[in-house]
């Protein structure tokens, strides 16, 4: 009974290919002889990065029933073992006894809701195939877990939400076009990308109901399934209501202990160490990603109050009461999700504190290699001087020459104290910086 399911699924999926689905700028290796992780956010795009891979196998040649798709989020299939999993290779050499099993590419989408899914993919690895994806969307996606449990064979491509330039090609924007009127349409798509939802399902839907619904839907998932389910974490409410708190806070240094007195001050109980374990937490399901102040010692650095970053503007305006002052933050968080996309192999992202502040040191182990100022506009006096010093002071406290401030639409470049500034329109900036190592 379980093959026949297996079969058809597999069946199924062979008859849809190629898929009808959109380019996104980052492409999965093909034909690398690995094994190939896709974690990331519920609903950003993986299964859609694994279909534009296989597309790009048959285009190179691979005859479809060459490829074994199998998605275990089918109620048929959730309640397996990893026992069970070997039915998965037998029902396809059922269905294809002439294919040598080594020429085939297999595609595990949500394979993490196996318990012990890790063990069975080594196998197959080691003993049929080299060429094997898999995808999810949990803390078990990790790589900090996987290389534990595959021992350093995975290649990993985190996948987040629509990049800008992603999101002119899914809503028909040329981003290309150097014509006036295309670029006042690239306007006009930067405002609306800024403080609405890049999951590519929800930009797809015109209905503005639906999509409030969806990413209600999305944040419930997360929270519940993703964070209380999976963590064993019984006090929902407050749960809900930390979140919550850490959403609001975008932008700003977070103090976990002030939260837990203020939940505390409502009567509500809770550990101080349920709050730190359950922001971490947060992080592994990647609804939120941690930055740490800027300091030359490690000890000081994680002693640091951090900024938590939100995976995706629209879904905090869905499940928060939008603001009038929201812009500027996220254009922000906006920018930031798009520094972590394109940074390189042994990069990171850091905020800069001193008597004023950086938005963004981004460094190459000790070498800062470039910083980054982030403000809706610079029209007004003070708030000018504010983002340039805080930059003049970053610069000279971690000698980086590379310095940028991010704007809605004023483009220049300005020489104070001897230091050259670049001042980019956010639109620009996001659709030069759609590669890694581009800075």
């Amino acid at each position: 009974m379980l093959k026949d399911v297996i079969k058809s699924l597999i069946a199924i999926k062979q008859s849809e290919i190629p898929f009808d689905v959109i380019d996104r700028d980052v492409k999965l290796p093909i034909n690398r002889k690995k094994i190939i992780t896709v974690p990331g956010v519920r609903r950003c795009g993986k299964s859609t990065l694994m279909m534009l891979a296989i597309n790009d196998l048959v285009k190179n040649g691979v005859p479809r029933e060459n490829i074994l798709w199998l998605g275990f989020d089918d109620e048929r299939l959730v309640n397996m073992s990893v026992e069970e999993l070997d039915e998965v290779i037998a029902s396809y050499m059922e269905m294809y006894p002439d294919i040598p099993i080594q020429e085939v590419h297999m595609f595990f989408d949500e394979l993490q809701l196996i318990t012990d899914w890790e063990y069975f993919v080594l196998r197959v690895y080691k003993t049929y195939c080299k060429n094997i994806y898999v995808c999810g969307s949990n803390a078990t996606m990790l790589s900090t877990e996987l290389s534990s449990a595959l021992r350093g064979y995975p290649l990993e491509y985190e996948t987040y939400p629509l990049s800008f330039n992603e999101y002119c090609r899914f809503t028909g924007i040329n981003a290309d076009s150097y014509l006036e009127q295309d670029k006042a349409r690239i306007r006009n798509a930067f405002l609306e990308y800024n403080q609405s939802s890049a999951f590519p399902e929800v930009v797809l839907t015109d209905s503005l109901s639906e999509r409030l619904k969806m990413l209600h839907g999305y944040f419930d998932t997360m929270l519940l399934k993703d964070l209380a389910e999976h963590y064993r974490i019984s006090n929902t409410e407050v749960l809900r209501y930390f979140v919550k708190r850490i959403m609001s806070n975008l932008t700003k240094p977070t103090s976990i202990n002030s939260i837990y007195n203020d939940i505390r001050s409502q009567g509500l109980k809770v550990s101080k160490n349920d709050l730190y374990e359950w922001a971490n937490h947060a992080c592994d399901i990647f609804m939120f990603i941690k930055i740490n102040r800027y300091e030359r010692s490690i000890v000081k650095e994680q002693n640091s109050l951090p900024k938590y970053y939100f995976i995706d503007n629209g879904m905090r305006n869905a499940v928060l009461l939008p603001q009038s002052n929201d812009d500027g933050k996220y254009l922000e968080n906006t920018v930031f999700m798009q520094l972590n996309r394109i940074k390189g192999e042994n990069e990171k992202i850091s905020y800069f504190q001193g008597k004023g502040e950086c938005d963004f040191v981004l460094q190459h182990d000790d070498s800062v290699l470039a910083l980054y100022q982030v403000t809706w506009n610079m029209s007004d006096v003070e708030t000018r001087k504010r983002e340039i010093d805080g930059l003049l002071e970053a610069a000279s406290q971690t000698g980086c020459e590379h310095l940028y401030i991010i704007t809605k639409e004023e483009e220049k470049d300005i020489t104070v104290d001897n230091k050259l500034i670049h001042v980019v329109p956010a639109w620009k900036w996001l659709l030069e910086k759609t590669k890694i190592n581009q800075r």
